[in-house]
């Protein structure tokens, strides 16, 4: 009986534990693939290093929906077979995922000397010289590195699920 009161625990406890430090406004793809980038900065409390891993999230929608697309699907978020258990606690209690798939491509690690909060700093610095403001900066402790960029991508599609709707609507495929 109380089983998902604990992952629920868990996932809470885990969502409270990783940053958006820089968020992006742009919305998903109704239709087709949408890529989200990002900077990931860990820290890990044994080593006493930050690393920095820039990567990118690709997010396709079914474009014929079957049986065997109904569930989301993700690639490369998580080491461990436990981290991705309270992921699917989450994901199945929600319908805003549903015929998705999820890939993680991230890039090669560099430490650097910096806490957190200064390497985010230099981030956003280093992003905002460029004018960019379509890749993300994400912080967390080093074992919920996976669940910061999960975290990021479920964000997106949320905020994005208004626009989608909108645009199923203008398409005829809603009422």
């Amino acid at each position: 009986m109380f089983e998902g009161f604990e992952q629920f625990r868990r996932l809470r406890e885990a969502w409270s534990r990783v940053r958006i430090e820089r968020p992006v406004q742009t919305g998903l793809f109704t239709f087709g693939d949408s890529d989200l980038h990002y900077f990931l900065v860990t820290s890990s409390e044994t080593e006493k290093l930050v690393r920095i891993r820039r990567g990118s999230i690709t997010i396709s929608r079914a474009r014929i929906i079957t049986p065997e697309n109904m569930h989301p699907e993700l690639r490369n978020f998580f080491e461990e077979h436990e981290d991705a258990g309270f992921i699917e606690f989450l994901m199945s209690r929600t319908a805003a995922f549903s015929n998705l798939r999820l890939t993680n491509q991230a890039g090669p690690e560099s430490i650097v000397t910096d806490t957190i909060e200064e390497a985010v700093a230099k981030l956003n610095r280093q992003l905002d010289s460029e004018d960019e403001d379509q890749i993300a900066v994400l912080s967390a402790p080093a074992d919920m590195a996976g669940f910061a960029v999960f975290r990021y991508a479920t964000e997106r599609i949320i905020s994005s699920a208004p626009d989608n709707i909108q645009e199923l609507r203008e398409r005829g495929f809603l009422p």
